[in-house]
């Protein structure tokens, strides 16, 4: 006898829409003829990293520098 098979995980019909941004050019903003970076830079690696928002911190994904963001009561 035959094992019963599985059926195959269904996948998502989901397409982002046109306008949608993708990559790193969502870390820039544009103002005129000006582009404004909006993450933070990493002290340590220089103006090239950025540092990726959470919920409590900002962590540089290249050297693993984390600034935690304290909130006052």
């Amino acid at each position: 006898m035959a094992a019963p098979q599985k059926p195959a995980p269904a996948k998502s019909a989901s397409k982002p829409s046109k306008g949608a941004k993708k990559g790193r050019w969502n870390l820039y903003e544009k103002a005129g003829d000006k582009l404004t970076r909006k993450n933070k830079t990493c002290p340590k690696c220089g103006s090239g990293t950025f540092m990726a928002k959470h919920a409590n911190r900002s962590t540089c994904g290249a050297c693993k520098y984390t600034i935690f963001e304290t909130q006052s009561k």
